[in-house]
């Protein structure tokens, strides 16, 4: 009887230490979230590449990473801002604009907790129409039906800004349409829309599903209101997309663009942030490999081009170990 009193005692004890080594195992976790945007779109490959190298380390760093699909830029750097999100993507115009209270942050000020982590690939803005829209240049979607890009994302804050640049607003289109990425390459093969535009890196799925599908067409987007853009603009810069990229368009097609950049807040601690991109460049031949975009990444490029916030403490103690600050 007194041995059935031990065992019992003894289970019980035991249950209690496991309980309390569980909770201190878990107390000791951290779970982030990355915000990057639509499914079809290079954010979310880099967010799902960054969260795998993230996670092969959990058991030494205590950080489990998740990715989540959002609108996009805009959406990402709110919920930044309240703590919703711990990282995001962000295009480097929003990134400045909304470190700088301007544009489509003008409204609210400043978001002065943001912080730069690190840039990735470039993002042409890309326009794509179909072939019996009779379009051969940006001007030529005046009266038609074209997707401007949808709320919350960086496409549609610089379609915003284009716009103003050519004195055209919406009304120019006799529908300006709000689809997301995902949404927009079925709306043009279903004859739903005339074309669209997308700043995303290449190749990307959202470009190549209609060019194969139903033959959409690459549109350049040049003239005097890019020009002026991008002279009065540091993020942004001149860009080309590569003929023969994509089926049915064998020829270069200029544009201009800005580059996809990893944003955080102050509020999240260094730890996490140094963790974030030892994963990431301590893992960089694996890195590239994720996605073709990611091909001609150098690492001394990414901790400065398109950074219009301050970088973070965490992400600048990793650069400086490694001798690159």
């Amino acid at each position: 009887m007194r041995l059935h009193k031990k065992s019992i005692l003894s289970a019980a004890i035991l249950a209690t230490m496991m309980v309390g080594s569980v909770s201190a195992e878990a107390a000791d976790q951290r779970f982030i979230t990355i915000g990057t945007g639509g499914v079809t779109g290079v954010y979310y490959a880099v967010g799902g590449a960054v969260c795998r190298l993230m996670n092969k380390d959990y058991k030494t760093t205590g950080v489990r990473c998740s990715t989540e699909s959002t609108g996009g830029s805009v959406f990402n750097v709110n919920a930044i801002k309240s703590g919703e999100l711990d990282f995001g993507l962000t295009q480097s115009d929003v990134q400045y604009n909304a470190y700088e209270g301007k544009a489509q942050f003008a409204g609210e000020g400043k978001v002065s907790d943001l912080r730069a982590v690190f840039a990735v690939h470039p993002e042409p803005f890309t326009v794509l129409a179909r072939r019996d829209a009779n379009v051969n240049k940006f001007e030529d979607f005046a009266g038609k039906r074209f997707n401007v890009g949808n709320p919350g994302s960086g496409t549609l804050a610089s379609m915003e800004q284009l716009l103003a640049a050519m004195d055209w607003t919406k009304s120019k289109f006799s529908l300006a349409g709000e689809l997301k990425p995902d949404e927009m390459g079925p709306a043009l093969c279903d004859n739903k829309i005339d074309g669209f535009i997308y700043g995303v890196g290449h190749p990307s799925a959202a470009i190549q599903d209609p060019t194969t599908a139903c033959n959409a067409k690459l549109i350049p987007l040049t003239g005097p209101a890019v020009d002026k853009l991008v002279k009065e603009h540091p993020y942004y810069s001149v860009a080309t997309i590569p003929g023969g990229m994509y089926a049915g368009n064998p020829d270069p097609v200029k544009t201009y663009g800005v580059l996809a950049t990893v944003v955080t807040s102050a509020k999240v601690p260094d730890a996490i942030v140094y963790n974030l991109v030892k994963a990431v460049f301590d893992n960089f031949e694996d890195f590239k490999k994720l996605h073709p975009a990611f091909a001609h990444l150098d690492p001394k490029d990414m901790i400065k081009a398109g950074l219009s916030a301050p970088l973070h403490p965490g992400a600048v103690k990793y650069y400086k170990e490694k001798g690159w600050m």
